[in-house]
């Protein structure tokens, strides 16, 4: 039997209603700041999409959007105001920032009470104590998922496949707390496939285009495909995908260019999976909720609430 879809799109629609009609009950605006640097297309959509959202759910928003050129001096200055800001409760710098600038003292500069993105080391301490902390987007979002459609985590053995600061690392974290046993793979992990099988629950976050086949699930495990790559060439859509989606995923790929694709390969993981995300209307819609949840959760703490 084919697996269940694990639809991220309803999911997020979900914690957007959660988090609009909590700030409409409080009363306050909590304020998320975007700083944008350069002019990559995909930042600018996500950031554009962001401020959007915000907008939808109550929430106050600003976009600061700075030359390529911009120093790290001249974005330290940026994120040194807005820690001062009242109005603002979480700053997000957009990632990747161009080379000149040092991202990981960009980071670190974010006051913690603030860090909405999850990623400053205060809030991972915390994360890895167990403590109250503002998480990284994409694994919160991932645990909103599971319980969402009732997957047990407790007493499941959670592969995560993928060591990233953004994704795995603290994705590892949450599954632990919500006492899952957790075993994390990565790039140089030994007979990957091996491990995979065994797991209850598999959290796919490598950024390998449809690296995990059928051979790596096993009977009625459930996936999470974190991955966003790009399929380019006719032979790597016939490969990840089985028919209907694989005719129009080619009328993307004629359209465009290119279709975005997971780290999973839906084809075969789709014949052994009990749940599946789909990639995309998985994983991706569910980190713009948690960034608002996230935000609400910034203005509740710094308030007191």
């Amino acid at each position: 039997m084919a697996a269940q879809v694990l639809n991220g799109v309803e999911v997020a629609d979900h914690i957007k209603q959660r988090v609009a009609a909590r700030v409409s009950e409080l009363g306050i605006k909590p304020g998320l700041a975007a700083v944008l640097v350069g002019d990559d297309p995909a930042s600018k959509v996500y950031v554009g999409s962001k401020v959007k959202t915000c907008e939808a759910l109550g929430l106050h928003s600003e976009k600061h959007e700075l030359p390529a050129e911009t120093t790290t001096e001249e974005l330290l200055a940026l994120v040194d105001r807005l820690n001062r800001d009242a109005a603002i409760d979480g700053i997000l710098v957009q990632m990747p920032l161009p080379k000149q600038i040092d991202s990981r003292r960009i980071l670190e500069a974010v006051d913690p009470a603030k860090d909405v993105d999850g990623f400053h080391a205060v809030n991972v301490g915390k994360l890895v104590q167990g403590r109250d902390a503002l998480v990284a987007c994409t694994p919160a979002g991932v645990i909103e998922l599971l319980d969402y459609y009732k997957i047990p985590i407790a007493g499941a053995h959670a592969v995560v496949v993928g060591r990233s600061d953004i994704v795995g690392k603290p994705m590892s974290l949450l599954l632990l707390h919500r006492h899952a046993t957790v075993t994390i793979c990565h790039s140089k992990t030994k007979d990957l496939a091996a491990i995979t099988r065994q797991a209850d629950i598999v959290i796919a976050a490598i950024g390998r285009t449809a690296m995990i086949t059928g051979d790596h699930i096993r009977e009625g495990a459930v996936v999470v495909d974190v991955g966003m790559n790009d399929a380019t060439s006719e032979e790597e859509i016939t490969r990840i995908f089985a028919e209907p989606e694989r005719t129009k995923r080619l009328e993307v790929l004629a359209k465009r260019g290119r279709t975005l694709v997971g780290d999973v390969e839906p084809r075969t993981v789709v014949e052994k999976a009990s749940w599946l995300t789909p990639v995309p209307g998985g994983v991706g819609p569910l980190t713009i909720a948690m960034l608002m949840q996230n935000t609400l959760r910034a203005a509740e703490m710094r308030r007191g609430l």
